[in-house]
């Protein structure tokens, strides 16, 4: 019993001195509200920059999942096989395996929708025959890969009575190739700025270990061990990287809403329904996790290679 009394008394006075050096730490913030406010403001906007980024390209990747929904198969049929021939054909595409819905363009309506749409209806009146191919318009399955999809596109071309075929997916395997390397791009970026944060952290926890040099030289030589006199400066670094974290929350949020209405009008240019999400519970709580332990671990730097230095003689 007098073991167990005698541990729990020190576990009180261990967490006693912690929650003093935690508020101590906080204390010293509020009375330089300033100097602490600049260096809190550049690590918010070092971990705003590339959790806003992550977050757009987040968006983007939501957006071109409906995108992928969208693919179709144009068949280009030969021409002069008649009317009959181009439903004939329609029919056997429509029942494929991978194909969900078959719309079949004859060249009357392909000419009269190229002259709604282009607007050269007296150019192409001028023209004794028809230029424009039958075409046939695939719309592939739900949740086919695009292995699969390929092989369909070769099945569709070796058929005599097509001329070509092409799949309006290009253009998307060509963006999300720019947007994993704006990725990783981001990636990269923010290496830098975790390491810009851990250097301004760093330097801040410095300069406050030579404010108060003279204490130190104090606090040792009444036999204060390293853990107390580096608990402070600890907890120093722990707050400033919980509000620059907070604030790099804040910026991102409000980023999101001043780009949520431009974001909505240009989804709605394309008939898609696409709202900008903010950052969900998991991913704020990784932000203020990544600012705290930038915190902790540029003041553990600093403090392990300044305090050593300082010793009564």
């Amino acid at each position: 019993m007098a073991v167990g009394g005698r541990l729990q008394r020190l576990l009180e006075v261990w967490l006693l001195q912690h929650l003093q050096a935690l508020v101590g730490a906080l204390g010293r913030l509020w009375r330089t509200p300033v100097a602490a406010a600049m260096t809190a403001g550049v690590i918010g906007i070092s971990l705003a920059l590339p959790a806003g980024f992550m977050l757009l390209l987040g968006n983007l990747e939501r957006s071109l999942g409906g995108w992928e929904g969208g693919v179709r198969i144009s068949v280009f049929l030969e021409q002069g096989t008649g009317a009959e021939s181009y439903r004939r054909v329609h029919e056997s595409l429509r029942g494929l395996e991978l194909v969900e819905e078959a719309r079949l363009i004859t060249p009357e309506q392909a000419r009269a929708e190229f002259e709604q749409l282009s607007g050269f209806s007296e150019a192409l009146a001028l023209l004794e025959e028809n230029p424009l191919p039958p075409v046939v318009e695939l719309k592939p399955v739900a949740g086919a890969q695009a292995r699969q999809l390929d092989g369909l596109l070769q099945r569709l071309e070796a058929r005599p009575e097509v001329a070509s075929a092409r799949m309006d997916r290009e253009w998307l395997q060509r963006l999300q190739a720019m947007m994993a390397l704006a990725e990783r791009g981001v990636q990269v970026v923010a290496l830098l700025l975790a390491l810009a944060v851990l250097l301004v952290v760093g330097n801040t926890i410095r300069l406050a270990i030579e404010n108060r040099r003279d204490e130190i030289i104090i606090q040792k030589l009444i036999g204060a061990s390293n853990g107390f006199v580096r608990r402070p400066f600890l907890y120093e670094g722990l707050w400033y990287g919980l509000l620059g974290s907070l604030l790099a929350w804040l910026l991102v949020q409000l980023g999101r809403w001043a780009l949520a209405g431009p974001a909505e009008r240009l989804a709605g240019l394309y008939q898609r329904g696409i709202s900008l999400q903010g950052l969900d519970f998991s991913q704020s709580l990784l932000l203020l996790l990544a600012g705290v332990l930038l915190g902790l671990l540029g003041s553990w730097i600093a403090v392990g290679r300044h305090l050593s230095a300082i010793e009564p003689h």
